[in-house]
């Protein structure tokens, strides 16, 4: 061993505490980055083998071959199949049983008459197969349905909704449907897949309920005979089947759900995860470097008689990297038993928030181990590099004087290049907001932002340490005024320990002024597009739900109270090539209930073979009115229909408007996502919505709510994101708390003989812990200033940007109750991590403590 790496060893072991701080920094962001990696793939594994076990029977899958995708949907919709290919495909070679797969969107009812699911993942009914290799859900309790009325559910579903065997329960397809529950049923052994509920009915109901017709299936399963292989009965299929009409088999069939899981719902949860996982490094990262600088500055003497004995810069240099990488081993050694500590309990935890993990054992991969080991040492070791070049550069002679620890106040080199770096972030920014509308700009802008913020910390921090602590010589007296010098003394080291949690509170206000934002545009869109009263709508958030009935909008117009209700239903449709959004209403009621801006043509004339459409799309495809355009639906049909109205305001209303009557050759499962009511006038409010409740309940009692409860409702999911990014976000801040008192620590171990003074001098031990609290104060207030500075620009950059990159109209709102609360937070959490540093300082002794060198 040589005598670099013997003096790092036995220089750690003497200064453990040293890099307790940094060790733990470590530690956490990579035991999150681990986590997040072990958990996807364990995910991954678990979707894999619950898809495989489902489909295990099913060998070939008859389907349409085309679809259609709108945009921001990854899935398209798909064209059903004719019933009567069933009996085509049983009598193609290796086929031992076929079955027809009738699939659409039916929500339970549970016990205390509030629907099961719906918030995201989507609600599924369809005819229970009674082939049990060909059905993907396996009966665990009762029986199969065999009459009208009588369905089997997923276990899961049925424990949600406090439903058993024999109760009578709604079923929304989206008419109510009464059904008995008659069975409970497994999927590939869990009790449902995830979050998704299913109804299975018999084959007569489920004709009847979800389909527009009868005769017309989602596909067909086919099962093959011994020693037919999957892809030989694809071959043997294909010939059989009629132009648009596709065979799969049930391998690809898996892939496709497995893909279709892991593209949309894994992909995007782990890469989010993976983005505070960035956040947590790169604040551990200032963590890790202000600690190495102010252990290199207090260690000035020593590196000195190094040098003054003959060791040489590299070898000065390389004993700082020593302990860093000693330290970046260990800890980022025990992260990994952290992070699979993480996954473990996050398979248990994912349950009790009613999300079922499915059952298996915890993956882990050599790069989900290999990948968060290798961050965090070339994390640790790149925020040390800096100060160990710096150690090596201290000149001999500095063993023969005092020095100070830190000399490095806020150079003008640094105010010049911050400067620079603000100045370019703005015109960056303002290019990708106003000029040119683009995120990609804005985003570059963003960072620039960032850097100069930290460029520009010690430059700022004198100023702001000043102003922010001038209110303690009053309120403190002479405590404050030295906890405002202590933290003056540095410029670079307070700005250090403050920008760890500048980039944290930075984050959080980003995400709380984009949540606000974003809110304040939901309220802007429903109070500008919508004139109603009231409206009954299916939940905002995700996929889930069955919709309204159509008859429902009808009922509720008939009742005394009520001037117009309109229903909105959906439809899909290619438009010159590219899937479309169709909004299916009664063009003429749309128009009485919502703002549709300057309307060019008429509304009132659509018929069955017209259009009306937003200035935007018109522009986009050069269409007026009295123009024609081809719609391709998904039964393989087109239409040719005429543009007869151009109106102003998408929004609520959507791009393209169609009839009923337009709609109903194309139909599949017919349902409208929201009905707008409008009271005659008189009406009170409560008795109008008294009114619309009553037609409601027959209806599968859906919620009724007024214009501004809509409103908020359409949000709830934007306050259910920033829960959890404020959950993640603890971590981040939890790192850079860790940093300021490590940094305090260090700082009390460094100003020993002065504190030790103080002491002799009269100094209490209260007023010394006050004093070192006080600076912690002070240290977070720099930092939760900046922060929230920075996070509100980048969030007012967030939403510019997407305003401009968008359709749609986005508002700007700087939340100040929330603000507010950050900002205490950050303060407080300040004062509390200088606790454990000034009980510290107040331990010392006064005499041994006037004696340290």
């Amino acid at each position: 061993m040589n005598a670099s790496v013997r003096i790092s060893v036995s220089s750690l072991r003497a200064h453990k505490r040293r890099f307790a701080g940094t060790f733990l920094a470590v530690l956490l962001g990579v035991a999150f980055l681990a986590g997040t990696l072990v958990m996807g793939d364990t995910l991954r594994a678990s979707f894999d083998t619950m898809f495989g076990n489902a489909t295990s029977g099913t060998d070939a899958v008859v389907r349409s071959a085309g679809t259609i995708t709108t945009p921001g949907e990854s899935q398209g919709v798909r064209q059903p199949v004719d019933t009567g290919l069933v009996s085509a495909v049983e009598k193609a070679p290796g086929v031992a049983a076929a079955e027809p797969d009738i699939q659409g969107a039916g929500q339970l009812v549970g016990a205390n008459g509030k629907p099961i699911g719906g918030q995201g993942p989507p609600t599924l009914a369809g005819n229970w197969i009674d082939d049990p290799k060909l059905n993907s859900y396996q009966l665990a309790e009762g029986r199969a349905p065999s009459k009208s009325g009588e369905v089997v559910v997923n276990r899961g579903a049925a424990e949600k909704g406090d439903l058993k065997i024999g109760d009578t329960t709604t079923l929304r397809t989206p008419d109510p449907v009464k059904v008995t529950i008659v069975g409970l049923a497994t999927f590939g052994g869990e009790d449902g897949m995830a979050q998704v509920t299913y109804t299975g009915m018999t084959r007569s109901d489920a004709e009847k309920y979800l389909t527009a017709k009868p005769g017309e299936a989602a596909s067909i399963l086919v099962r093959a005979g011994p020693g037919t292989g999957q892809q030989e009965l694809v071959d043997a299929l294909t010939p059989v089947l009629p132009k648009g009409v596709e065979a799969i088999t049930g391998q690809e069939l898996a892939e496709e759900n497995t893909d279709m899981i892991s593209g949309q719902f894994l992909s995007l949860f782990t890469t989010f995860l993976l983005v505070f996982s960035g956040v947590a490094l790169l604040v551990a990262t200032f963590s890790i470097h202000n600690t190495f600088a102010i252990v290199v500055a207090q260690r000035t003497r020593e590196n000195a008689l190094l040098r003054a004995l003959g060791a040489s810069r590299r070898q000065v240099t390389a004993s700082t990297l020593v302990e860093a990488s000693v330290v970046a081993v260990v800890a980022s050694a025990a992260g990994l038993a952290g992070g699979i500590g993480i996954a473990a309990g996050l398979q248990a935890l994912f349950p009790a928030i009613g999300f079922p993990f499915p059952e298996g054992d915890l993956v882990i991969s050599g790069l989900s181990m290999i990948l968060p080991l290798a961050v965090g040492i070339v994390v640790c070791l790149g925020s040390a590099l800096l100060p160990a070049i710096r150690a090596g550069r201290t000149a001999p002679l500095a063993a023969l004087r005092e020095t100070a620890v830190d000399q490095s106040g806020a150079p003008r080199t640094r105010a010049v290049v911050g400067s620079a770096l603000a100045a370019l972030a703005v015109a960056v920014t303002l290019t990708g907001v106003i000029v040119s509308p683009s995120l990609w700009l804005a985003g570059s802008g963003a960072i620039l932002a960032l850097a100069a913020f930290v460029v520009l910390g010690p430059v700022a921090s004198t100023t702001a340490v000043r102003v922010l602590g001038s209110p303690l010589d009053k309120l403190r007296g002479v405590t404050g005024g030295l906890a405002r010098r202590n933290a003056l003394r540095s410029p670079k080291r307070t700005a250090a320990t403050a920008s760890a949690l500048m980039i944290g509170v930075a984050v959080v206000s980003l995400f709380t002024v984009f949540g606000a934002s974003l809110k304040a545009t939901m309220d802007q869109t429903v109070s500008r597009s919508f004139a109603g009263d009231v409206a009954v709508s299916t939940p905002s958030f995700g996929a889930g739900g069955s919709g309204l009935s159509p008859r429902l909008a009808p009922a509720i117009a008939e009742r005394p109270e009520v001037d117009t209700a309109v229903g909105l239903g959906r439809g899909v449709a290619e438009v010159d090539g590219e899937g479309r959004a169709l909004t299916v209403t009664d063009p003429v009621a749309l128009e009485r209930t919502f703002d549709l801006g300057n309307i060019k043509g008429s509304m009132r004339d659509l018929g069955d073979d017209g259009i009306a459409i937003t200035g935007s799309e018109a522009d986009k495809l050069g269409l007026k009115t009295g123009d024609t355009a081809q719609l391709a639906f998904t039964d393989g049909k087109k239409q040719t229909f005429t543009v007869r109205a151009v109106y102003g305001r998408s929004e609520l209303a959507g791009d393209y408007v169609i009839t009923r009557d337009a709609w109903a050759p194309h139909r599949t499962q017919d349902s409208d996502t929201l009905v707008a009511v409008t009271f005659k006038d008189g009406v009170s409010a409560a008795d109008g919505k008294a009114a619309v409740e009553k037609v409601a309940t027959a209806y599968g009692n859906p919620e009724v709510q007024t214009r501004d409860e809509y409103a908020q409702s359409s949000a709830g999911g934007i306050d259910m994101m920033l829960t959890l990014v404020y959950a993640l976000l603890a971590l981040a801040v939890l790192i850079a708390l860790l940093g300021i008192a490590n940094t305090l620590t260090l700082a009390v171990h460094e100003r020993t003989r002065e504190l030790g003074l103080l002491r002799a001098v009269g100094q209490t031990r209260a007023q010394l812990r006050a004093m070192v609290r006080w600076e912690s104060v002070l240290v977070a207030a720099f930092g939760t200033v900046g922060g929230l500075a920075l996070g509100g620009f980048l969030g007012w950059v967030l939403v510019k940007a997407s305003d401009g990159a968008s359709d749609s109209a986005f508002a700007f709102a700087m939340p100040p109750f929330q603000l507010t609360v950050v900002a205490l937070v950050g303060v407080a959490a300040g004062a509390l991590a200088g606790l454990r540093p000034a009980r510290r300082a107040a331990r010392l002794d006064v005499l041994r403590a006037i004696a340290t060198e």
